[in-house]
């Protein structure tokens, strides 16, 4: 009991565990910019940079927004949740050369003697060398509430907790070797949150991206056959080529997740991935750990139910409650009612609680013994007391007997401190105990808990309650928070384990599961999945984090353990249940809102895909350069999408996203092409010059688009009104005032070419209103 010498110290093995809260800064940046996109948007933008002029080359700050804020987001949270492993860094007590001391974990060795008191958190594996009372709360690691009493001999684990008593062990296992920390490795591999909006924009760029090599050929051949300068060639193979690739929805898409991770931020929800925001939209199935989402810390006195009506109930448990100077759980939720010992009850002797004798007692002199314990030790079975706790037990209440007894003297040999454990639980002479009531406890229910299941239950949500405690009291968490077949919990030792289809089937038919292992976590994740169902997992133990990894959506507890923290996606710094339901709704009103743009982002890269063919195939000059596109798409997309992007909404996502937004962006993209290609030949003559017929071809685009921006802007919402409107009256200011038309090359030729261009939108709009109404896409 002395201890590591400092000599030993210095050639032991250190505790160093490599921190992963994410990915490094390296990797975040190399994953923002070394991207498709990016690759495509940057090529292009050094060509005009080199053969253009400046203001055709404004694209290209679409593509350093992008990569900004995803990087900027990505090292906000991985900043903070450096600095939450940073605060979890509780000092540990060892002692060495004989001497008490505090140090912190990195400084612990194989071998060190550790002292534990109540509240004290293990962060090495070892062995038990010294129990006085010492229980250990496994709960992180198994699930199981009953705290676990450890004798001389026993082993402990990293994760798990002091929660009563005091002790000491031995470090067995440090740094890596550490059960916690082996577990952490095994999800140690950074995964991005799966994302159909992200996988369809980036399916968009690739297919775009292989369509660019044989139409940019084509195209650039067409723009230098057809002029004699080659800046104003490659101008307008750029042009074409840039309008083709979705540019501002990728960006619009960073933005929108974003805004959503900071309005959640406001709330103590931090979004460690922004695709993560797209996840919480989709979730349909919502599997919640009891312990720690549900319940809270510490238990709660439910009902004293006296057997004898004579005897001073409440005052013995008031004063059996406060005889305890180190009060477990169940002391202090008696405590929380009784807070004082009633007058004259003064404990001449005393007998605390320890797991193994499942009882704790007190002499108060005048007014006897009294025992507090579990029934079926202090109760032979043939008792009254006996059958009715067990009854009452069946409801998942924790229920103790109060008893008065003989003497305590012959029993304390088994109280902590003693010389070790005895061969069996001591109880009291059974002649002389007296069961006077039944107490029963039950676990702390979140306050917010039953509002919050209501929600998700409104939402279409299907809540599966996953817990590593006994079914009965899981069960009973269940039904009191109003969960539908909360009564019939499933004892997972009876699942099958070879049979992935049978155990599918038992989990899309049960919502309450008690006596889970971890790894069966992980098959309930797998098997959901397996169904189609959208998976979401919550969890704060080391026993959660091979869930929350493979779960489609993970959701960490900030009191939770580590690595927990590093392996989800959405991380409740305040541990408050209630904040689900706002982070389900801001997913959903991300995800239409993005949906809802892409319609216009889509249509203008497939009118860009019918230009650069025409062109192309015709041997025409392409109708308008990028600064005329950059104009268009900053009035017709860009400057609409981000506010239509950021309204609220509370439509459910659909799988689905690319169908229904090709069947808006195809039809209106071909039709708006058409009226672009169709002004510019009827502007052409052999006066004009090459910016007049384009200035026709962009007043064409521009009204084309903006009638896509109304359809899609419905319903047209007074604020919805004056966005479009603005738009409209800013395009015309641009015709208007003689600096902007020379800073986007914008040359008016007369009244008669205008107006033909104005007529030929006003057709095409209505061919795109039939086109869309024909197709379904959108909600009259």
């Amino acid at each position: 009991m002395e201890g590591l010498t400092s000599a030993q110290v210095a050639q032991a093995k250190r505790n160093i565990v490599p921190r992963r809260s994410s990915r490094s800064f390296g990797a975040i940046i190399r994953a923002n910019v070394f991207t498709l996109f990016n690759l495509v948007i940057g090529a292009l933008w050094v060509l005009i940079l080199v053969f253009g002029h400046w203001q055709d080359s404004m694209f290209g700050l679409v593509m350093v927004a992008n990569a900004l804020i995803g990087i900027v987001q990505e090292w906000r949270a991985k900043r903070t949740l450096d600095q939450l492993a940073v605060i979890n860094e509780a000092p540990v007590t060892v002692r060495r050369d004989g001497r008490d001391r505090e140090l912190p974990p990195h400084e612990v060795v194989l071998g060190d003697l550790v002292l534990l008191g109540p509240g004290d958190r293990l962060l090495v594996d070892g062995e038990v060398v010294h129990s006085d009372g010492l229980e250990i709360d496994e709960s992180l690691l198994t699930g199981e509430a009953d705290p676990v009493h450890k004798q001389p001999g026993d082993q402990v684990l990293s994760g798990s907790f002091a929660v009563a008593g005091s002790g000491a062990f031995v470090a067995t296992k440090v740094g890596t070797d550490a059960y916690a920390v082996r577990l952490a490795e095994e999800a140690s591999a950074f995964h991005l949150a799966h994302s159909e909006l992200r996988d369809g924009v980036r399916n968009f760029i690739k297919y775009i991206t292989w369509l660019v090599l044989p139409i940019g050929a084509l195209l650039t051949y067409s723009q230098l056959s057809n002029s004699a300068d080659f800046s104003t060639a490659i101008t307008g193979a750029v042009a074409g080529i840039v309008t083709m690739i979705p540019e501002g929805l990728v960006l619009m898409t960073s933005i929108a997740f974003a805004v959503g991770v900071v309005r959640l931020g406001r709330r103590k929800c931090l979004v460690q991935e922004l695709p993560a925001i797209e996840g919480l939209a989709r979730v349909d199935v919502l599997c919640l750990d009891k312990t720690g989402t549900l319940t809270a810390g510490g238990m709660d006195l439910d009902r004293v139910l006296p057997l004898r009506a004579d005897r001073p109930v409440h005052e013995a448990l008031a004063a059996l409650a406060n005889a305890d100077h180190r009060p477990n759980a169940t002391a202090q939720a008696i405590q929380a009612r009784h807070p004082s010992s009633p007058d004259g009850w003064r404990a001449t002797e005393t007998v605390p609680f320890s797991s193994a004798r499942k009882w704790s007692g007190a002499d108060f002199g005048p007014h006897g013994a009294w025992v507090l314990g579990a029934p079926d030790v202090l109760l032979g079975e043939d008792h009254d007391g006996y059958r009715q706790a067990a009854t009452l037990a069946a409801t998942g209440a924790r229920v103790l007997a109060l008893c008065r007894t003989g003497d305590l003297s012959t029993v304390t040999s088994d109280a902590p401190g003693g010389s070790g454990a005895s061969a069996a639980p001591e109880t009291p002479e059974t002649s002389e105990t007296e069961c006077v009531a039944l107490v029963t406890l039950r676990q702390r229910i979140r306050p917010d808990a039953h509002e919050t299941l209501a929600y998700f239950a409104r939402q279409g949500v299907t809540v599966k309650v996953i817990s590593g405690d006994n079914p009965e009291a899981v069960a009973a968490i269940a039904t009191g928070l109003g969960i539908p077949d909360g009564h019939r919990a499933v004892d997972a030792r009876s699942l099958p384990d070879d049979d992935p289809d049978k155990l599918a089937e038992i989990l899309d038919n049960n919502a309450v599961f008690g006596r889970v292992t971890p790894r069966q976590k992980r098959q309930f994740v797998t098997a959901l999945q397996s169904r189609g169902h959208t998976v979401a997992m919550t969890g704060d133990g080391v026993n959660d984090v091979l869930a929350l990894k493979d779960a489609d959506l993970g959701i960490a507890m900030g009191a939770g353990s580590p690595a927990t923290k590093a392996v989800a996606q959405v991380v409740l710094l305040d541990n408050r249940f209630a904040t689900l339901p706002h982070v389900v709704g801001e997913g959903r009103r991300v995800l239409a809102n993005i949906e809802r743009v892409s319609g216009l982002f889509l249509t203008k890269t497939f009118y860009a895909i019918v230009l650069s063919l025409l062109t192309g195939v015709l041997g025409m000059m392409f109708p308008f350069a990028p600064r005329h596109s950059t104009l268009v798409n900053a009035l017709t997309i860009g400057v609409p999408a981000f506010f239509l992007a950021l309204a609220p909404t509370l439509e459910r996502a659909r799988p689905g996203f690319v169908p229904r937004v090709l069947r808006l962006a195809v039809p209106a993209g071909v039709v708006c092409a058409a009226a672009v290609m169709l002004s510019f030949w009827v502007a052409h003559s052999d006066t004009s010059t090459l910016n007049e017929d384009r200035t026709a071809a962009v007043i064409a685009l521009f009204l084309t688009t903006w009638w896509v921006l109304v359809l899609v802007a419905r319903p047209l919402t007074w604020w919805r009104v004056v966005l479009v409107g603005s738009m409209a009256v800013l395009f015309a200011a641009a015709l208007a005032l003689p600096t902007v038309r020379e800073l986007f090359a914008l040359e008016p030729s007369g009244a008669g070419t205008d107006l033909a261009a104005v007529g030929i939108s006003a057709v095409a709009a209505l061919t795109i209103s039939v086109a869309v109404r024909l197709a379904g896409t959108l909600r009259a």
